[in-house]
């Protein structure tokens, strides 16, 4: 992009000093998950890079959800125009109930307003409830570029393809959609920052002889691509799969469990994967006791915040690349050493 000579803290330098700080579908610690107002605050606390994870909407238009179902990010349910759009499907083996994207056009979405997915963990949040739409992707480029004119530095947008092969099905190439989108913006090569990631592996494989832009293989500690039912992550994480996965591949982004065990140890996948070539992007830290392990929990509440600083040491200490968390503002104090005021609870609805 022609504004990177001029800006100052380029996600690339922060590669070079440490793993870089995703933050993952924005603040959304702090605010409803993938709204304009979570990544605007993921940016303002520190964050390298924002994710956005994407599903179309009937008429073809990239929208930034965790899901193509929506019934747990938004008030839909409270939309009776909408009721008979409710119904029952099967994406990647799983039936889901509720109402999809792929439903609604951009137009019918926009009179939608996001809400918190996770109210009793994240009470705090829920004060933001309705007061902001769904997101395009275009949006989110606009904001990345307008924080960038306002801080000076470089922003970087990590893009998830959620579900390819489900849309590819009904008619829309997520795939086809995003690339333009991101060739407009400047973004074509390594050094540009953006990585695309996705769970399956046949959308990666594709793309790779289109663009330079780096592509990251998300990884579970369970399951496999859902794309390639024969096939599991476990294998994919051995040896023999990271060198494979490196031809295709410049990063994995992988579940916590597996680059610490039990007991906040590294294990050895991170050293293997290095020695295969690829990056390693960990998800995802979140600071509620909830989501930590019993080492790094802070009292009973499951919704009180647990001792996140040493989860994000821990993960440092195993050498990952890049740590997925909900809370940039708490990763970025961690990071820096930084303190952080004290932070009283909101009251339980």
């Amino acid at each position: 992009m022609g504004l990177s000579g001029a800006m100052t803290g380029n996600p690339a330098s922060a590669e070079a000093q440490g793993p870089i700080l995703i933050a993952h579908r924005g603040a959304s610690g702090e605010r409803p998950e993938h709204t304009l107002a979570s990544y605007e605050r993921a940016i303002d606390a520190g964050a390298d890079f924002i994710e956005p994870d994407l599903v179309p909407t009937r008429d073809g238009v990239l929208v930034a959800r965790h899901e193509n179902e929506i019934s747990g990010t938004t008030d839909v349910a409270e939309h009776p125009e909408f009721a008979t759009r409710r119904k029952t499907v099967v994406i990647d083996g799983e039936s889901v109930t509720g109402w999809f994207t792929e439903d609604f056009t951009l137009a019918e979405l926009r009179t939608l307003r996001a809400r918190e997915r996770l109210p009793d963990l994240r009470p705090a949040n829920t004060r933001f409830d309705r007061l902001w739409q769904v997101p395009t992707f275009a949006e989110v480029q606009a904001l990345v570029r307008a924080k960038e004119a306002e801080t000076g530095r470089r922003i970087g947008i990590y893009p998830e393809l959620k579900h390819p092969t489900w849309f590819s099905q009904h008619g829309i190439d997520t795939a086809a959609l995003l690339m333009p989108m991101l060739e407009a913006a400047g973004y074509r090569s390594a050094q540009d920052p953006v990585f695309i990631q996705s769970f399956e592996a046949g959308v990666l494989e594709r793309l790779r002889p289109l663009t330079g832009i780096r592509l990251v293989q998300l990884m579970a500690a369970e399951g496999g691509p859902p794309d390639r039912p024969g096939e599991r992550f476990a294998t994919m994480a051995g040896e023999k799969g990271l060198r494979r996965l490196a031809r295709t591949v410049d990063a994995v982004g992988v579940e916590t469990a597996m680059v610490l065990d039990a007991d906040g140890r590294p294990t050895p996948f991170v050293r293997t994967a290095h020695a295969a070539g690829l990056k390693v992007h960990v998800w995802t830290l979140r600071c509620e006791n909830a989501f930590l392990p019993a080492r790094w929990r802070i009292g009973s509440d499951p919704a009180a915040k647990g001792d996140c600083a040493a989860a994000w040491h821990a993960l440092v200490s195993a050498g990952v690349d890049g740590i997925f968390t909900d809370n940039p503002r708490e990763s970025h104090a961690a990071r820096t050493g930084a303190l952080l005021p004290a932070q009283t609870s909101a009251p339980r609805p």
